[in-house]
């Protein structure tokens, strides 16, 4: 009798319980930095992140968040090197989740907003290098991946750059910023709702089925976009000019006003990081159930179950609840000082860049993205108004990550071996 028809039951229930791990450290560390930029600026409360964590993130993983779980899952390792032992990929899977859900809390109880993308791939890459050989591993696929982490951030800090001095053109430097935020402030929700709806229906929504053109896509996107818009200016003409002693420019109700916009901001975060990060817990308790259904066919394609994208978000949320605050603190406020406007360019940056990444299937660091994308708005300001400090401990704990989540799979990959055999 083969060890996966023997130990198949009890696999499957250590992926869950591991695989929930992981996502409870994607939510304790990711997700907090995913929100950090809408709760240091204060524009939504801690409360109302959680409310809108839970249902975007999920939806994110839902509809968008399948090209990058194939990545997370067969991507990385080459299946057929495993075709005559596929329990080792299961001990790897296994090995690779607890690895990384292990060095995400030590991080998240450090305060360090660090990469679960770093984790997961590093955890994978460690147990396939050391367990399996150096030929395991797909290379390529992990230079890809690692060139995503190059230039996602560097994207994100551009357009975040470029989006701040639109805001300080358009509206700080204008005669009455109030009246040009309530003019200017619209199309900017407008392309929130655009950016996020057109990615979703191009790339995301094969997991329902559906098969749009991209011209169908485009006039759909369109059509969300107006909705959110609407949706905004009726928030927006509830806001009404204040005048504060010292502030003879209005920039107080000017910020009121992008605050509004700061939520839907919030929501096309949320969803992007579901859209790439819950792949990081759900891709190895795939990849388990996978071989354990197919008894042991490591190259076998199966339906990813309803319920792992539950369990995956079900983890994220109870991480960003319990141990969440603590990366906030450092995105939100360690960083570089936010305000609503400030807040927004770098949230939609970031969330732009990653939706994109996700519908081409690269598993980039949305904390990477995230930091860069504030990064660029505080270079819009002048570089002293960041915090070069805080930016070296960041930096430092981006490094550690990869060898972290290498040692501790290799660790854990030759307990499983040890425990269940070879």
């Amino acid at each position: 009798m083969s060890i996966i028809a023997q130990h198949g039951e009890l696999f499957i229930i250590l992926a869950c319980v591991f695989g929930f791990f992981m996502a409870w450290g994607v939510g304790a560390n990711d997700v907090a930095n995913a929100m950090g930029t809408s709760v240091g600026s204060k524009a939504i409360t801690i409360k109302q992140a959680i409310m809108i964590a839970v249902v975007f993130e999920f939806l994110g993983a839902w509809l968008a968040g399948g090209q990058v779980t194939e990545t997370i899952r067969k991507g990385i390792v080459d299946p057929a090197l495993l075709a005559d032992n596929p329990q080792l990929l299961v001990y790897g899977m296994l090995a690779s989740l607890l690895a990384a859900g292990t060095w995400l809390l030590i991080a998240s109880a450090k305060g360090w907003p660090v990469s679960t993308t770093h984790s997961i791939v590093g955890a994978i890459v460690g147990f396939a290098a050391a367990g399996l050989g150096v030929d395991a591993v797909d290379w390529g696929s992990v230079g890809n991946i690692a060139a995503s982490w190059v230039v996602s951030p560097l994207l994100a800090g551009v357009i975040g750059y470029l989006l701040f001095r639109s805001v300080q053109v358009l509206i700080f430097d204008s005669r009455d910023p109030f009246a040009a935020a309530k003019r200017y402030v619209p199309g900017y929700i407008f392309l929130v709702g655009f950016i996020i709806a057109m990615v979703t229906l191009v790339k995301g929504l094969s997991n329902l089925g559906l098969d749009l053109s991209f011209g169908q896509s485009l006039l759909i996107a369109i059509g969300i976009g107006v909705v959110v818009m609407v949706l905004g200016i009726l928030l927006e003409n509830r806001i009404n000019r204040e005048k504060r002693t010292g502030d003879s420019f209005g920039f107080s109700s000017v910020e009121r006003v992008f605050a509004v916009l700061m939520m839907f901001t919030a929501c096309a975060m949320a969803f992007a990081h579901g859209s790439n990060d819950v792949a990081n817990a759900v891709g190895p308790l795939a990849a388990v159930i996978s071989v354990v259904q197919s008894n042991g066919d490591v190259s076998g394609a199966s339906a990813l179950p309803w319920w792992v994208l539950v369990l995956g978000g079900g983890g994220i949320v109870v991480g960003l609840v319990t141990y969440g605050h603590r990366v906030i603190a450092t995105v939100g406020s360690g960083i570089t000082e936010l305000t609503p406007s400030r807040g927004f360019a770098a949230t939609l940056a970031a969330a732009a860049t990653v939706v994109l990444a996700s519908g081409t299937g690269l598993p980039v660091s949305t904390t990477q993205t995230l930091v860069g994308a504030v990064l660029g708005v505080g270079l819009a300001r002048g570089i002293a108004a960041l915090n070069m400090r805080v930016l070296g401990t960041i930096a430092a704990s981006w490094l550690i990550t990869l060898p972290a989540g290498a040692l501790l799979s290799i660790l854990f990959f030759y307990m499983f071996k040890g425990m269940f055999g070879s």
